[in-house]
């Protein structure tokens, strides 16, 4: 008798006579009597809020192992709590199991890769990938089709890439899981993308900015009209920074649009439009409609072609405040980057108004973090002087023996002035541009990451990967 798996309870000590269950408040006497009477014992109980039970009970489950020798292929629709759920199938088991344990974690992605012996599952936790299992290659076959029944995707269907969605509860948490399959030499590939959608979204104050940065980054969001960029590669946090300056600038008096693919999280008091290109709704097209829609502020997930660039500078200089994201390795790089789609330098110089660069580096775990003497080589990568203690972590179980604990980004601000603005209708040499900035107090994000190293809130090893790439 199983009395965690069967019953959702959590047993705390067993002895000859006595049972003690850890139960929530709303707890069903029933099953309590029935454990009592299967048992055969006096059954004590320990009644905690039932906020405080999910979160007991999430972490018991995340721990327990699953026997997947004999796989059954048992389906079924996900729509209850997975907390709650006690089905008989071990492969059902299994992707509950991973998907319970990636979000207790705080995993952001599930990858499972198919190899010839065995088929390797790797969670992605702070923008690192660690291994947590490996599964053999008939039992990784089940897993696959159950994926694919609980995200509407064809099972049968095995040649071509598929892409499709699950929406589970997880105790409080409310998940909304993208899911990539593509064929490979050795079977399906899989990768789950968990967005948490009853996650808080940050705001400027919680980003990590530096003092200066915040009261740059805020002028820019309060800015009447133009175009505010967030540039930096995939996952570095550009979609959090856009939502914070969202939150920031909502207002019963402004009229804010936005056109994302996907919509990641829910703005009470904005109108947000999801991408679908299928029906022809693109970013572009979805942008000339929301001009009609007499917008204040406009949120474009992201300029990726020039029709959308122009569509974007065009609505700026009509008085709308527009904001974007644009994949290029600084701030610098953004005014190059929308000449190379075609956009007349007089009109890029018109409508930007400023640039946000960023990159996630992990932070160091607060569990085990200690002091230590920089060697030489760190001290002249990062062009110090000597004389300074950095941080690092030892490596704990809070950490999974990592020494980082969560993530934080470091950033680079540049507003555009006159000068700037005069500067690229004249020369829009991007060395050009990061020397007049500079002279106007401009930073880098190596600048920015050399701060947070010396706060201890990150190491010169994470500054270094993300910014010297």
């Amino acid at each position: 008798m199983d009395i965690l798996k069967e019953y959702r309870l959590i047993p705390l000590r067993e002895d000859e006579n006595t049972l003690e269950l850890l139960v929530p408040e709303n707890f069903q006497p029933e099953k309590v009597e029935e454990i009592r009477f299967i048992k055969g014992k006096d059954v004590k109980l320990s009644v905690i809020s039932e906020e405080e039970f999910a979160k007991a009970l999430q972490e018991k489950l995340s721990e327990e192992s699953i026997d997947i020798e004999n796989p059954e292929e048992v389906y079924e629709d996900v729509s209850e709590d997975l907390l709650l759920r006690s089905d008989d199938s071990p492969v059902v088991q299994l992707v509950n199991s991973l998907l319970i344990r990636a979000s207790t974690v705080g995993a952001s992605d599930i990858h499972f890769e198919p190899y010839e012996e065995e088929t390797l599952v790797r969670f992605r936790l702070d923008g690192m990938l660690h291994e947590v299992m490996k599964i053999n290659p008939t039992t990784y076959r089940s897993v696959v089709s159950r994926i694919k029944v609980i995200s509407n995707l064809n099972v049968a269907e095995k040649r071509v890439p598929q892409d499709g969605r699950i929406r589970v509860k997880i105790g409080k948490k409310d998940l909304d899981i993208r899911v990539s399959v593509v064929p490979t030499v050795f079977g399906e590939r899989v990768v789950m993308r968990l967005l948490d959608k009853s996650g808080a979204l940050l705001s400027l104050e919680e980003l990590g900015l530096s003092p200066s940065n915040e009261r740059k980054l805020k002028r820019l969001a309060e800015k009447p009209y133009g175009i505010v960029l967030i540039t930096g590669p995939t996952g570095a946090g550009k979609s959090t920074t856009l939502y914070a300056m969202l939150l920031h600038i909502k207002s019963p008096t402004k009229n804010i649009i936005t056109i994302e693919d996907p919509v990641e999280y829910q703005i009470k008091g904005v109108s947000q439009i999801q991408v679908n290109p299928k029906v022809g709704l693109t970013f572009a097209a979805g942008l000339r409609s929301i001009l009609r829609q007499d917008p204040d502020v406009i949120m474009v997930g992201e300029i990726r072609d020039s029709e959308t660039a122009d569509i974007a500078v065009h609505a700026a200089l009509t008085g709308h405040l527009l904001l974007s994201t644009l994949h290029t390795n600084d701030a610098v790089s953004a005014v190059p980057r929308l000449l190379d789609m075609g956009v007349e330098p007089f009109l890029v110089a018109s409508s930007i108004e400023g640039v946000v660069a960023q990159r996630l580096v992990r932070k160091v775990c607060p569990h085990c973090r200690e002091g230590y003497e920089p060697s030489e080589e760190e001290i002249r990568e990062l062009g110090l002087e000597e004389g300074f203690t950095f941080y690092r972590g030892r490596g704990c179980d809070m950490c999974l023996g990592t020494g980082y604990k969560g993530r934080t980004a470091i950033f680079e601000v540049l507003e555009f002035d006159d000068e700037l603005k005069q500067f690229i209708t004249q020369n829009q040499d991007a060395n050009g541009i990061r020397e007049l900035a500079i002279k106007k107090g401009y930073e880098d994000m190596l600048r920015d990451g050399i701060r947070k190293i010396r706060e201890g809130i990150t190491t010169s090893e994470e500054v270094l990967r993300v910014v010297k790439q």
